[in-house]
């Protein structure tokens, strides 16, 4: 009995043991990435070489092309290329510059190109790298608002269970059926919740590491315990729900010109554009009218790069010049050619504005063709996952600086519930707040410094990795990956968590109450007996073999019970969309049913093989 009650106290560390080895292993590849390097610090004197670790917050340091970037920071100068995988583990460089949203490095990183002037902005011990190992190690992980709910819980029952423990032996002995202490302690060790008790730490360990393996690093906890219980997501339209570049879907030509000719135009004004636009003008005049991109180069023809100024691009080509771009811009060089303005001009540009679409018109020398009507694409499967969420009943916001009716058109095509136009802070702060008025928990993402007011009230916030430092430090969570669509996912995985929880703990309860009815009338089957049988064996179902195998088997049992859990507690309940109701029916079906009948069957075969142990 000793050495079995032995094994559920190193069974019940076990789960942890190895959801947090997880951990360490994870932090090892991390400090794997971290290197003593020395820093260009500026000073009133000129510059000092001095080791990074010494570096304070507000120190101006220089950073040239190849070296590692010290410190967190802020770039006040310069514009480079700076190599991140050490921290995201995408191979691609990114552009940092001062002045914007992308202003943010991280020490650690390596800068690939040009030269950059940095204020750090972090304490030594405090960069985001010691802070993402401290974080997978767990080392700053503290228990949840659910998770103390549930030691309360747990606590409870086993009070109660302590308590008919002790009330055994004098009933016992009153009885003639003296037990001994080490039975009532085995008995006590059975019945108490072991089980949830030994995988609670493991089940939120594994939350956040299911986190880390999507890039995501979660500052908390609580943080990822909130992510399942979110209510109202707000998601960025640009990039989150639309694919973030405009294509072309459709070509409106004025009164007496055909589409075809339309079509070929605008393929020729874009065969050497290649942005997004660009090339979807010419993919979609292929599509349409099977039109093949000619070689520019073999008709000496100039092309006419896209300028803020003129607000156009296009080409001169064969003496003709063939331009595509803003309404306004296209009018007023036509109209300096000595051209004219066609009256269903401003229909079709409106037509294409209301429809939520961005109007391009085109033109060759002094004559307007028509327009290209640019459509912001809905990400594909979009309208599913918004579906999906809608039966968890999480409802869906899209924010966006785009006008009222352009917002509406995508957010009706969208699928998503409702849409905040012309997007401010002021106003994303204020509906943040309108929503946990009503006791709602928001998740959003943001990468800016405006957006950090609202990414420190939302109940979840997701700071983009590309964002400056004031975004990081106001979020909960940060997404390596800087995207924003992933918010979904990390919904996904808080719920699971919950779902995880839930089941195991609805499982370990059942257990408890099980062997509780497994046990007890086994060991007072032979109370008051006569000839043998006491009146109490009709309440031994099971028939077990005598008082001690019982107590023997239920220990075995708890003490097995664990580990064959700590690969479901690791994994996680696979997660389905469903109702509450739903899955509250589900999870007693299977878990609380199952928590009965489990203990039932595994009792009496660990009986019948101990039993046969002790009889021979």
């Amino acid at each position: 009995v000793a050495g079995w009650l032995w094994l559920t106290v190193l069974f019940a560390n076990f789960a942890e043991g190895v959801a947090e080895g997880r951990g360490k292993a994870q932090a090892s590849a991390l400090r794997a990435t971290r290197t003593t390097t020395l820093a260009l610090r500026r000073t009133d004197h000129g510059v000092e070489r001095v080791p990074a670790a010494e570096l304070q917050r507000g120190d101006v340091i220089v950073v040239d092309a190849g070296e590692i970037i010290p410190a967190d920071g802020e770039i006040i100068e310069g514009v480079g290329s700076v190599d991140e995988s050490a921290i995201t583990g995408e191979s691609a460089p990114v552009i940092r510059e001062a002045g914007g949203d992308r202003s943010a490095v991280t020490g650690g990183t390596r800068l690939l190109s040009d030269h950059l002037i940095i204020e750090v902005t972090q304490e030594p011990g405090r960069s985001f790298l010691d802070r993402m190992i401290a974080l997978v190690e767990g080392a700053e992980r503290r228990k949840t608002p659910n998770e103390i709910a549930l030691n309360i819980l747990l606590s409870g029952l086993t009070i109660t269970f302590l308590a008919a423990v002790v009330t055994l032996r004098p009933f016992a002995l009153y009885a003639g059926t003296p037990l001994s202490q080490t039975v009532l302690i085995a008995l006590l060790v059975a019945l108490i919740p072991t089980t949830i008790g030994g995988l609670l730490s493991a089940i939120g360990i594994a939350g956040m590491d299911r986190l880390v393996q999507r890039n995501v690093l979660a500052m908390s906890g609580r943080a990822v315990e909130a992510s399942g219980d979110v209510d109202v997501l707000l998601l960025d339209k640009t990039g989150t729900i639309t694919l973030g570049n405009r294509q072309a879907s459709e070509f409106l030509p004025v009164d007496g010109v055909v589409d075809i000719e339309l079509a070929e135009i605008a393929q020729l004004a874009s065969l050497a554009d290649e942005t997004p636009e660009g090339r979807s003008i010419v993919v979609l005049a292929k599509e349409r009218y099977g039109m093949r991109g000619r070689e520019l180069a073999a008709h000496e023809a100039h092309f006419v790069p896209f300028s803020a100024t003129t607000r156009m691009s296009g080409v001169d080509l064969d003496g003709r010049s063939l331009r595509k771009g803003a309404a306004d811009a296209v009018k007023r060089y036509v109209t300096d050619q000595g051209g004219r303005i066609p009256e269903r001009l401003d229909e079709l540009v409106r037509q294409v504005a209301e429809s939520g679409g961005t109007p391009l018109v085109v033109a060759q020398d002094n004559w307007i063709l028509g327009v290209i009507h640019l459509k912001d694409i809905v990400k594909g499967g979009m309208t599913e996952r918004f579906e999906e969420l809608r039966r968890m009943g999480i409802r869906t916001v899209m924010i966006t600086g785009d006008n009222p009716v352009t917002a509406a058109v995508i957010a009706q095509e969208a699928g998503v519930d409702d849409f905040l136009a012309e997007a401010t802070p002021e106003a994303k702060m204020a509906l943040i707040k309108e929503e946990q008025a009503k006791g709602r928990l928001v998740a959003m993402t943001g990468d800016g410094t405006n957006d950090a007011p609202a990414l420190a009230q939302a109940d979840v916030g997701v700071a983009m990795n590309t964002g400056t430092s004031a975004a990081k430090e106001a979020g909960n969570m940060v997404d390596l990956d800087s995207n924003p669509t992933k918010l979904i996912e990390i919904v996904e995985v808080g719920k699971q968590l919950l779902i995880t929880r839930g089941a195991l703990t609805t499982f370990s309860i059942a257990n408890d109450v099980a062997k509780y009815f497994a046990i007890i009338p086994a060991i007072f089957a032979t109370t008051y007996a006569v000839h043998g049988k006491g009146p109490l064996n009709t309440l031994n179902l099971m028939h077990l073999g005598t008082p001690h195998s019982a107590i023997i088997s239920a220990i075995v049992f708890n003490a097995l019970v664990i580990p064959l859990l700590v690969p479901l507690a690791l994994r996680g309940v696979k997660y389905r969309a469903i109702g509450a109701t739903a899955l509250l029916r589900r999870n007693l079906l299977i878990y609380g049913l199952g928590g009965m009948i489990v203990p039932f069957i595994g009792i009496k075969v660990i009986d019948l093989l101990v039993h046969g142990l002790l009889g021979a």
